[in-house]
């Protein structure tokens, strides 16, 4: 064992910190799992074995819009906060030229007064951050950075829009401090150790900001957000669990599921690890996101086959096939409903 009197000072520091995100990783599947959000401002804190205070008014959700088919994404976003109940505050930064008056009649000011009106969001006008030469819309992606600069709270979760919400996470704020909590691109190489920037817990600060925005002006035309969250916080971010946290639509077509169960010995269960997941995000190629219709050919060839079923020897079990495009049907119904309401409203 290692005595005090020859434990250096970096052993001490690196035993801190694995003893930190023990205890985080700890508190954080308490809250998951044991602690479900209810009406009053206090949780219970895992460290402490206590129930204390939380002034939800420090934390925000936050969300970026580059046109108008995000900009629903986003509203779709608010709308599961408000009817899960999360807490924390809920805000938008979107492009200036959305909203230039409150008399504005263009779709994408009539969306943006709805969220604010009906599910408390906060707009923060911005100006889009585009890679040159992009056209694809990942390439205005640097834009969800800006969350660093949001420093009126102690700390953000910056999600990206082309997801499903499938319940609140709250419990995420509550994490030990660090610049930024993330979790693994599970669906990649696990010995490559690649962090997700799908889903960022950010303590946003100028100094963080400054660090960002540096490697952004210096980026290449093949470097994105991603690979700039993983260069500067690649070694030293806080790992959010992907499971239940981040889950890809693309998973119920796989025929491995293992990065995602994390384990070799555990059945795949479509129905029971979709009632435990908090946030889908369609990741699903070739089939496009689920605002843009899919050929019937495309989902022909794409969605999940039937089962053998072994009550009746047949290819008959369409249980997971149901589940996938359930998933696609869903979305686009809470979308034509959540957002032709806003139009509706606004309009009327």
């Amino acid at each position: 064992m290692l005595s005090m009197a020859t434990t250096s000072p970096r052993v001490f520091r690196s035993m801190f910190i694995a003893l930190s995100a023990l205890f985080g990783f700890v508190t954080l599947l308490r809250l998951s799992y044991n602690a479900p959000l209810d009406d009053s401002n206090s949780h219970f804190d895992g460290l402490s074995g206590k129930q204390v205070d939380v002034d939800w008014s420090r934390f925000a959700y936050t969300q970026y819009a580059t046109d108008r088919s995000y900009l629903c994404n986003s509203l779709m976003i608010f709308e599961a906060l408000h009817r899960l109940g999360s807490k924390a505050d809920r805000v938008l930064m979107y492009p200036y030229d959305f909203l230039l008056s409150e008399n504005d009649s263009l779709p994408e000011a009539r969306l943006l007064r709805f969220a604010r009106d009906e599910y408390a969001v906060k707009l923060k006008p911005i100006k889009i951050m585009m890679k040159g030469g992009g056209g694809a819309p990942w390439s205005s992606s640097y834009t969800k950075l800006l969350a660093f600069n949001q420093t009126e709270y102690d700390r953000v979760l910056n999600l990206d829009s082309d997801a499903t919400l499938l319940q609140a996470m709250d419990e995420l704020f509550l994490l030990p401090p660090g610049s930024v909590a993330m979790p693994r691109a599970y669906w990649l190489n696990p010995k490559d150790r690649v962090f997700t920037s799908g889903l960022m817990l950010i303590q946003p600060s100028t100094v963080e900001f400054d660090r960002v925005m540096d490697e952004v002006s210096k980026a290449t035309s093949d470097v994105y957000d991603m690979e700039i969250m993983n260069k500067l916080y690649g070694d030293s971010a806080l790992v959010v669990p992907h499971r239940p946290y981040t889950l890809l639509t693309g998973e119920f077509r796989s025929n491995n599921h293992e990065a995602y169960l994390g384990n070799t010995d555990e059945l795949w269960d479509a129905e029971k690890i979709l009632k435990d997941a908090k946030y889908l995000h369609f990741s699903d190629w070739p089939v496009p996101k689920p605002w843009v219709a899919a050929t019937r050919d495309v989902i022909n060839k794409t969605q999940p086959p039937c089962e053998i079923n072994p009550a009746t020897s047949q290819q008959d079990d369409c249980r997971l096939r149901e589940i996938w495009l359930g998933i696609y049907k869903d979305f686009m119904a809470r979308r034509l409903c959540i957002c032709g309401t806003a139009l509706r409203t606004e309009s009327s």
